[in-house]
C-alpha cells in the first residue's frame, strides 16, 4: 500500500513538509466568444502561478477559467479552503470553508507576510464541498478530485492572463494521461522560495499511471519536489496541454514524488456539479515554449 500526506494550507504547513498538503485544479477549451479581453501577459498580475491565500492559507494558482457569460475564474487546490489537518487527504471527509469565502491574490510573499494583494475574488466551486453534498464514496475520486475555483471579482478581471508564466501556454487538456517517462512542465510559486523567481519553472518525469487510482492521478518526480505553497500548481504535457494540479507529496514507495489530480476528471467533475454554465479551461496567449 503507497502512503502519502498532503502538502497542507501553505506556510502553516513549513515544519511539517512530508506530511503538508499540495492542491489541484481543472479546466476545458474556453468558447472563443465567452473569452474577455486578456491583460498583457508580461504586466498580468493574477495568472497561473500566483500566490492565493485563504484565511492565511497560501497556495499557487493553476489555470484560469471562463463561462458563459465570459465571467473569470482562477483554479487552486480545493484543500487550499480545507480545515483539517495536514494529513487529511480524503476530500469526501475533511472538512472546508464554505462558498462565499474571500480569497486573495498576492505577490512577493515571504515567511513573515503575505506580500502585495494584488487582486481578491470570492471561493465558487470546491470539490471536497461538492462531494460532501453528493455523498461520494468512490475512493479515488475522494483521494485525487481536489479542485476548487475563485471567481475574481469584476474589477480585477482586467490583470488577469492565462498563460503560464517562463513555459506559456496551456494549449489545451490533455485528455490520455501520462506513461512511465514522460516529461511534464510547472511552475510553482510558494514563499519558501523567498521571491526567487529562478526556481520557480521546473520540469519533472512521470512515473507512469496505476491502473489502480482510475486515471485519477499522475504520480511523477521534480528536479524539486512541490513543497507547501505549491498547492495547486499547474501541469503540463511536453506540447503544453493541461494534464492535472499539484495534489500530495508522496512517502512510500515513492519517497518525496509528487501526485497530481487528473484536469480532465476534475473539471468534467465541476461542469457538471457546480452550477457554472461553460465552464471551459482558458488557453494560454503566449506560445508553449518547453526550454528551460
Amino acid at each position: 500500500m503507497s502512503t502519502q500526506t498532503t502538502l497542507r494550507r501553505g506556510l502553516a504547513g513549513v515544519a511539517a513538509l512530508a506530511t503538508a498538503l499540495l492542491g489541484a485544479a481543472a479546466a476545458t477549451t474556453a468558447p472563443a466568444q465567452a473569452a474577455p479581453s486578456w491583460a498583457p501577459a508580461d504586466t498580468a498580475t493574477i495568472h497561473p502561478g500566483t500566490m492565493m491565500y485563504t484565511e492565511g492559507a497560501q497556495c499557487t494558482a493553476n489555470f484560469v477559467y471562463t463561462d458563459g457569460a465570459g465571467d473569470v475564474y482562477v483554479g487552486y487546490a480545493a484543500h487550499c479552503a480545507g480545515l483539517g489537518e495536514a494529513t487529511d487527504t480524503n476530500g469526501c471527509q475533511a472538512e472546508s470553508l464554505p462558498l462565499g469565502t474571500r480569497v486573495s491574490f498576492n505577490e512577493g510573499g515571504s515567511l513573515v507576510d503575505e506580500g502585495t494583494v494584488v487582486g481578491g475574488g470570492t471561493l465558487v466551486y470546491s470539490s471536497w464541498l461538492t462531494m460532501h453534498q453528493l455523498g461520494t464514496t468512490d475512493a479515488n475520486t475522494c483521494a485525487y478530485n481536489d479542485l476548487a475555483l475563485v471567481k475574481v471579482d469584476a474589477g480585477d478581471v482586467s490583470e488577469v492572463n492565462p498563460s503560464i508564466p517562463f513555459w506559456g501556454g496551456p494549449t489545451g487538456i490533455d485528455t490520455d494521461g501520462t506513461a512511465a517517462g514522460d516529461r511534464v512542465y510547472t511552475y510553482g510559486n510558494s514563499s519558501l522560495r523567498a521571491g526567487i523567481s529562478a526556481l520557480s519553472p521546473h520540469t519533472g518525469i512521470s512515473l507512469g499511471d496505476a491502473a489502480e487510482d482510475g486515471g485519477w492521478s499522475h504520480p511523477l518526480y521534480t528536479v524539486t519536489p512541490g513543497v507547501p505553497g505549491d498547492s495547486g500548481s499547474a501541469f503540463v504535457s511536453a506540447d503544453g496541454k493541461a494534464i492535472g494540479v499539484l495534489s500530495t507529496l508522496g512517502l512510500a514507495p515513492l519517497p518525496l514524488s509528487n501526485n497530481i489530480g487528473d484536469l480532465g476528471l476534475e473539471l468534467a467533475f465541476a461542469q457538471q456539479h457546480s452550477g457554472i454554465s461553460g465552464l471551459s479551461l482558458a488557453n494560454g496567449t503566449e506560445p508553449f515554449n518547453p526550454v528551460l
